[in-house]
């Protein structure tokens, strides 16, 4: 209960400041003396005068207090005007959508890309869903090659901010088709079918985890793109296409987004199917198809680890010599950047393979924080800011999908006493691992139901 001061100096009455200043005048002399020349005069001023100044000084005053009171209760109407303002905008950039313009088209499609990147609005695009999915689908069919690449990368953005329920389900099984069209068309644009193989693992990922029949034809769709980068049955590479390199990478990391949720059964097959070749490729000529073949294979071993303790390598030895000679390369005519970048990465890939350590990563946001302590987490962490970019911390902070797949609960609420009740470091770790675990164990039981469809 607030404290009240003793005697009427202290009353918390709003006039009260205004009739003790005019109290104090009144009862000074009835005229004020100045010094004019170094000599006093008389002002001449009268009682009514004033009491009239100063009652005006002192209105002028409570004018502005009431000014200032009814500025904090505006804040919420500025709130909510920059609200619609901001809905305003994202209805403009969805009509633009359909502009005969290309330019118009690719201008509404990276706004829209923006404004999903760095908002969640979800109750906003739940009621406009199938007005944004028709014309992402005509953008796909009938736009040019960097028109589809936006158009895939905002859908993919859609469907993160429907949270993966039936909406994104509906969305994900009206737009598959084209998606798919796209990916598996040689004559179309890289950059579109590397967006596309983006678009389809996440969507995948987040729409259709439950569904082991939606699963297994992605799977297959995604390894029939990077499989032509394997070696032929003497052991060679074939020859890299222009852009290759780059789809390979993309359809291969859409890939083990989506391997993270197979269940046992099927993990054994893609083992032993996929790691002899996987090593092979280990020598491509490129250095971040190189990179992204290394962390596949750091990842397949976690989860042939986490299905079978004894898990282990045919040829674990070539491996390691293979990945030290990575890890340490120093050829010459590669660029400085690439060779640090690619030592880096298989270092940690060694010393995983050798320890089976994992080199534990911290993500902060707001007052929270999410730890990436395995290969199969990177991947996952990766494959969301691949496509949020910028925006993935806040996504981590408000969007219940991410907050959901990390293990992180609700959305934390700020308050003031909450900075002065911060847990440690160790709690928020042993939190967020217990969290963790717990999905892994849920998600587990519902792959050994799945193991039946597979």
């Amino acid at each position: 209960m607030p404290r009240v001061r003793k005697g009427r100096r202290g009353a918390s009455k709003a006039g009260s400041l205004r009739q003790d200043v005019l109290q104090l005048q009144l009862t000074t002399k009835a005229s004020l003396k100045g010094v004019k020349n170094g000599s006093r005069v008389e002002s001449g001023a009268s009682d009514d005068e004033l009491t009239s100044d100063v009652l005006s000084h002192y209105s002028s005053a409570s004018e502005g207090t009431s000014v200032l009171e009814e500025g904090t209760g505006g804040e919420q109407v500025d709130e909510q005007t920059a609200q619609e303002e901001m809905e305003d905008k994202i209805k403009q950039y969805i009509d633009d959508l359909t502009d005969k313009s290309a330019k118009t088209r690719l201008a509404a499609m990276e706004s829209l890309r923006q404004v999903f990147s760095s908002k969640v609005l979800y109750d906003f695009l739940t009621e406009r869903r199938l007005t944004v999915g028709d014309c992402l689908e005509r953008n796909l069919k009938k736009g040019g090659g960097e028109e589809k690449a936006s158009a895939a990368t905002v859908f993919a953005l859609l469907c993160i901010q429907l949270g993966g329920g039936d909406e994104a389900a509906e969305g994900f099984n009206m737009l598959r088709p084209i998606l798919t069209t796209i990916l598996t068309d040689n004559t179309a644009s890289m950059t579109a079918r590397q967006s596309c193989a983006r678009a389809l693992g996440m969507c995948c990922y987040v729409s259709a985890a439950e569904d082991g029949e939606d699963l297994i034809k992605s799977l297959s769709l995604l390894e029939s793109i990077f499989m032509s980068s394997y070696p032929n049955r003497e052991g060679v590479l074939p020859t890299s296409k222009p852009g290759g390199p780059a789809l390979h990478s993309a359809a291969l990391q859409a890939w083990c987004l989506l391997v993270t949720l197979c269940p046992a059964s099927k993990l054994s097959v893609l083992l032993h199917l996929h790691l002899p070749k996987l090593l092979a490729c280990l020598q491509s000529s490129d250095v971040n198809y190189r990179i992204t073949v290394g962390e596949t294979i750091a990842l397949l071993v976690e989860l042939g680890r986490e299905i079978d303790e004894d898990f282990e390598l045919e040829d674990a030895e070539s491996l390691c010599e293979s990945l030290k000679a990575l890890a340490t390369d120093c050829t010459k005519h590669r660029a400085k950047n690439d060779k640090r970048k690619q030592r880096s990465i298989f270092r940690e890939v060694l010393h995983y393979m050798e320890n089976e350590d994992f080199t534990e990563e911290r993500i902060r946001f707001g007052v929270e924080s999410v730890y990436i302590d395995s290969w199969m987490r990177r991947r996952i962490y990766d494959a969301f800011k691949e496509i949020l970019e910028s925006g993935v911390r806040h996504h981590l902070q408000f969007n219940p999908l991410l907050r959901d797949i990390f293990g992180l609960g609700p959305p934390i609420i700020l308050d003031p006493a909450l900075k002065a009740n911060k847990i440690s470091r160790f709690e928020k770790h042993l939190f967020n691992s217990a969290a963790f675990k717990a999905r892994t164990k849920q998600r587990n039981k519902v792959r050994d139901k799945r193991a039946d469809v597979m």
